[in-house]
């Protein structure tokens, strides 16, 4: 936490603010998070603004055991996670954070939006708003919100500018490259690396793999992804032909069976498939067992299928997001602007979450561009600003040639 601290430059500057001025005070703030040490600096800003927080995991390999540990005992926090927790206990977990009557609920995966929507009658009663960080989240509120059965207003800080196109792209394209290598030890350079999805997190994939001279394919199902990959200078092919391909295949895609019985049967032997997007239900893994004669554990990270046709597939970190099952996520210097919007989000939201309609918002554009320019200035870096000219220039229908 001691190292990660100045790489937080624009959350330090709104703690530091926030302390003075205690926006939360007297706001429960229940929060579900990869419990890691970028997440513990978010807290400790949520409890310097008055908040009283309490966290639980989102997702059962990605919790920091030490770090847990450590808001608890040196910081007085109430933290519900540990390490390989299994799906019982990890409800239990988010029922628990719940059942302290959370005004604010702060979601990476919108589980503590769905826990409230199947018991409303239990957890309900006192939500005022949330915040959802991950594009997997969003999808799932913004089909509540489609369906009419939002029951409270959720800020989508994962469309935010300052957090879209920089953790995801910067954020889980360097995270998900250190899971593998650490996980695998494997060389790049050479390997034919494929990436199912080009969102803004495969996108990032791509570049980075690339980058280490691997020979990158894109296989989409969004014929302007595809698009754009192709403008990008990556190979495009369907998911079924680049399977055949693969040394290594990161799934990014935020749906459900994206690898199953077809594409595992068209493997090479010895390939390596890992997931980037938040749920584990991107990799069939029940199917995989089925065709399997023998699953083991290789080295930590690893499960090896031995398929009945000979052939081998390695699993990494049991289908869980690579980059925090084999790794420890994302760097604290990109964390630092998705957690400054989630911030400043639950203080819109103590602030006016009581008047806002329950749907699905878009982070205030003025929100977002402050962090932009809190950054900017952390990094010692200046920019323009438009003369008054230009300002009305761009405001006027009238001037032109």
């Amino acid at each position: 936490m001691d190292w990660a601290e100045p790489q937080m430059p624009v959350l330090l500057r709104i703690r530091a603010r926030a302390a003075k001025q205690r926006p939360l005070k007297g706001v429960r703030v229940a929060c579900c998070l990869h419990v890691t040490t970028e997440t513990a600096h978010l807290m400790l800003t949520l409890r310097a603004a008055g908040a009283d927080v309490a966290l639980c995991a989102s997702n059962p390999l990605s919790t920091q055991d030490d770090i847990a540990a450590t808001l608890v005992k040196d910081h007085g926090l109430a933290v519900f996670a540990v390490r390989g927790e299994n799906r019982a206990t990890y409800y239990e977990h988010i029922k628990a954070v719940l059942a302290r009557r959370a005004h604010i609920t702060m979601d990476d995966g919108a589980d503590l939006v769905s826990t409230v929507h199947k018991q409303p009658g239990r957890f309900g009663g006192s939500v005022i708003g949330g915040t959802e960080e991950t594009t997997t989240g969003v999808i799932r509120l913004q089909s509540l919100d489609a369906q009419g059965k939002l029951r409270y207003p959720v800020i989508a800080v994962n469309e935010a500018s300052t957090k879209h196109l920089f953790d995801n792209r910067y954020g889980t394209g360097q995270s998900t490259i250190d899971g593998i290598l650490r996980a695998t030890n494997r060389l790049l350079a050479g390997s034919v690396f494929v990436v199912a999805g080009y969102g803004w997190c495969g996108k990032g994939l791509a570049q980075r793999a690339r980058g280490m001279g691997a020979q990158v394919i894109v296989t989409e199902v969004d014929p302007i992804k595809g698009l754009e990959a192709v403008m990008d200078g990556f190979q495009v092919m369907p998911l079924g032909a680049a399977v055949r391909r693969a040394d290594i295949l990161v799934t990014v895609t935020g749906c459900a069976q994206v690898l199953s019985t077809r594409h595992f049967r068209g493997m090479k032997d010895g390939v390596i498939i890992a997931n980037a997007g938040h749920f584990d239900v991107e990799l069939d893994l029940g199917a995989l067992k089925r065709l399997s004669r023998r699953v083991r554990v290789l080295r930590s990270g690893i499960q090896q299928y031995a398929l009945r046709s000979g052939r081998t597939v390695n699993v990494l970190g049991e289908g869980r997001l690579v980059n925090l099952a084999c790794a420890e996520g994302h760097p604290p210097g990109v964390m630092d602007m998705s957690f400054a919007n989630q911030a400043l989000a639950c203080e819109y939201l103590a602030k006016r979450g009581r008047r806002l309609e329950p749907h699905v918002y878009p982070v205030p554009a003025e929100m977002d561009r402050e962090i932009a320019r809190l950054k900017l200035a952390s990094l010692g870096i200046g920019i323009d600003r438009l003369t008054p000219f230009q300002k009305r220039y761009l405001s006027s229908w009238e001037l032109g040639t």
